[in-house]
């Protein structure tokens, strides 16, 4: 069975969107699933967040821009039991250089159509911005996955990036389906984080039931090199991303 491509996307930034997408990835491949994270956000925080070194080998936007097979620019990580596409700077100036490509929305789509078959699950971080590369990434995408920090206005651009969504839908993507809407950075300790819960879940019946706490832990780990499953494997966030991954095979008839 072809893998399943899931976005990760919020173009608001600070919202724990590459956390997730390392520490789902880490987790998904701890149970036994075959993980592919490909880095499409220029500042790579997810290649160094799982410790591997920008610009050391080719990558995504040789990918992109330069059609480089995406099979080469694979990077094997067994510490966290997952694969990865890594980032760059050069990917920085992608955004421009995909303007005058023939079918630029789906040059991803296109360069990872030969991974499909070596992989269950293909996770894509993407910059915080709904720009090419984002678009890119939803093209080529069967669903995705938003995440709302537990934070004051926490809705606030959630109806652009809804209107995106359904417009990839119209134009480019027909299929293109929300997995769920995951809750970052919750603070049991106040009133107002309780109340985001209430009402981002008012809002998406798709919310997920695992909510992510805020942990000093969680925020050191990438500065090491390492998912929190590394860092922290005993820590509550290390057990909350187990529950979501575990509720996301659940939600997509994933055995574990």
């Amino acid at each position: 069975m072809p893998a399943q491509i899931v976005t990760l996307v919020n173009q608001k930034g600070g919202v724990g969107k590459t956390t997730t997408a390392v520490s789902l990835a880490a987790a998904l491949g701890r149970s036994g699933q075959r993980v592919l994270l490909i880095d499409l956000d220029p500042q790579a925080n997810a290649t160094s967040a799982i410790g591997v070194a920008t610009g050391g080998q080719a990558g995504v936007y040789e990918a992109l821009l330069e059609e480089t097979p995406i099979e080469t620019c694979v990077v094997s990580v067994p510490e966290e039991k997952l694969s990865l596409v890594p980032s760059s700077a050069a990917l920085a100036g992608a955004e421009v250089e995909l303007v005058p490509l023939m079918a630029r929305e789906r040059r991803l789509e296109v360069a990872v159509r030969p991974l499909r078959d070596a992989y269950d699950w293909i996770l894509i971080d993407c910059p915080p911005s709904l720009g090419l590369l984002t678009i890119n990434a939803l093209t080529a995408s069967d669903s995705v996955i938003i995440p709302v920090q537990c934070e004051y206005m926490a809705l606030e651009g959630l109806s652009r990036l809804m209107e995106t969504l359904q417009l990839v839908r119209r134009n480019l993507n027909p299929n293109l389906a929300v997995l769920g809407v995951v809750l970052t950075m919750f603070d049991s300790r106040t009133r107002l984080a309780q109340q985001v819960v209430d009402e981002v879940r008012s809002h998406f019946d798709s919310t997920f039931a695992a909510v992510i706490p805020r942990a000093v832990r969680l925020s050191e780990a990438p500065s090491h090199g390492q998912s929190i499953f590394r860092y922290e494997p005993s820590g509550k966030a290390a057990a909350a991303y187990a529950a979501l991954a575990r509720e996301m095979l659940a939600r997509t008839g994933v055995a574990a």
